[in-house]
C-alpha cells in the first residue's frame, strides 16, 4: 500500500537539489530540504514554501542531523570549479564529514541513503567511455582533489557501511548536467557560454576547445535518481548517469552563439591543470538496471536553458 514518505534532501536549494525536492513533491512525498546556502539559493525554493508538505532548514551537513526520515537524498557539496575551489579543506569536509553525517543517520533510523557522487572520480580518464569499473586517473593533489577525492572518499563510506551496518545505499556518478537553475557565476561551461553571449561578450574557452563534454538535462537525471532508488536493496551501484552524446566546447560554444544569435567571437585561454580532456559516460547499468535513457536533446535542452538565463538577465538589468 502506498504511503507519503518523509525525505531529506541535503543541497535541496541547489540547482539539482530544488528539481529532486519538486519531483519528490509531485510525488506526493514529505520533503525536508537542507542547505547551508553556500551555492544554493532560497530563490530556487521559494515557490515551495507555501505547501504544507515542504520544510526548508539551514544547515551544514559538516554537523550531525538529527530526525526522522524514510530516504536521504545526499546532494550537498559544491558541484563547480570555482565553487569548490573556493575554500577547498570545506569541500572535502562537506564531502567526507557530510557522507559520515548522513550515513550515520540512516543507519540510526534505518533509512535508504542515496548518494549524488560524480564522474570526476574518473579523473582525467584514459578509459573512453567511462565504465564504472574504471578505477580513474586522479591527481591527489592537484587544485581539483578536494572535488574529486572527496567524492571518491564518500564512496568509499557508503561502500563500508553497507559492508559493515548492511545499510542500502545507492551510489550514482553525475555526469555533466545543465539546465534551469544553474548559478549564473558557476564557471561551468553551459553556464559561462550562455552568460557571455547574452552580454555579446567574447565567449572564454579553455584550451584548444576539442575536449569533449556530455551534457545531460536535468529532467533526465533527476528521473535516473528516482528510479535508481525505487530498485531493491541488492542494487547499490555505482552507476553512471548522464548523456552519451558527446561534443568538443568549441562546437557548444558555436551552438551558443548560434541560439542567442550573439555577436561574440571565441577566445581562447590556457587549459587549468588536471582538466579532463574526454568525458562520456557508458550508462548500460543505468540502461539495463533502471530501463533510463536520457530523452532530453541538447537542442531543446540549451533553448530552455538559454530562457532561463535570458530572464534572469533581463529582471537583473
Amino acid at each position: 500500500m502506498w504511503r507519503r514518505k518523509r525525505i531529506l534532501v541535503t543541497g535541496g536549494a541547489g540547482f539539482l537539489g530544488s528539481h529532486l525536492c519538486e519531483r519528490l513533491l509531485q510525488e506526493g512525498h514529505d520533503v525536508l530540504c537542507v542547505d547551508n546556502f553556500f551555492t544554493g539559493t532560497k530563490d530556487n525554493v521559494v515557490h515551495l514554501l507555501d505547501n504544507p508538505h515542504f520544510e526548508l532548514m539551514r544547515h551544514d551537513v559538516t554537523f550531525p542531523l538529527y530526525l526522522e526520515v524514510d530516504e536521504i537524498y545526499n546532494l550537498a557539496c559544491p558541484a563547480s570549479p570555482i565553487h569548490y575551489q573556493h575554500d577547498p579543506v570545506q569541500t572535502t569536509k562537506t564531502s567526507v564529514h557530510g557522507a559520515i553525517n548522513m550515513l550515520g543517520l540512516a543507519k540510526r533510523v534505518g533509512a535508504k541513503i542515496f548518494q549524488a557522487s560524480t564522474s570526476e572520480v574518473y579523473g582525467d580518464p584514459e578509459v573512453h567511455p567511462q565504465t564504472e569499473d574504471y578505477r580513474g586517473s586522479v591527481n591527489p593533489i592537484g587544485p581539483r582533489a578536494c572535488y574529486d577525492e572527496g567524492k571518491r572518499c564518500a564512496e568509499t563510506l557508503f561502500f563500508d557501511y553497507h559492508r559493515q551496518h548492511g545499510l542500502e545505499i545507492k551510489v550514482a556518478r553525475i555526469f555533466n548536467t545543465y539546465g534551469p537553475r544553474m548559478h549564473p557565476q558557476d564557471g561551468r561551461v553551459v553556464s559561462n557560454f550562455i552568460i557571455q553571449a547574452l552580454y555579446d561578450e567574447d565567449i572564454t574557452i579553455y584550451g584548444d576547445g576539442r575536449q569533449t563534454r556530455s551534457f545531460c538535462f536535468y529532467s533526465d537525471l533527476i528521473e535516473g535518481f528516482v528510479r535508481f532508488m525505487a530498485t531493491e536493496k541488492s542494487v547499490s551501484g555505482p552507476i553512471n548517469l548522464g548523456n552519451p552524446h558527446e561534443i568538443t566546447i568549441r562546437e557548444l560554444a558555436e551552438r551558443v552563439i548560434d541560439m542567442t544569435g550573439a555577436k561574440s567571437k571565441l577566445i581562447f585561454k590556457d587549459l587549468p591543470a588536471d582538466d579532463p580532456l574526454q568525458r562520456k559516460p557508458d550508462i548500460t547499468k543505468a540502461q539495463t538496471i533502471l530501463n533510463w535513457n536520457p530523452t532530453v536533446a541538447l537542442e531543446t535542452g540549451l533553448a530552455s536553458t538559454i530562457d532561463y538565463f535570458r530572464d534572469l538577465v533581463k529582471n537583473r538589468s
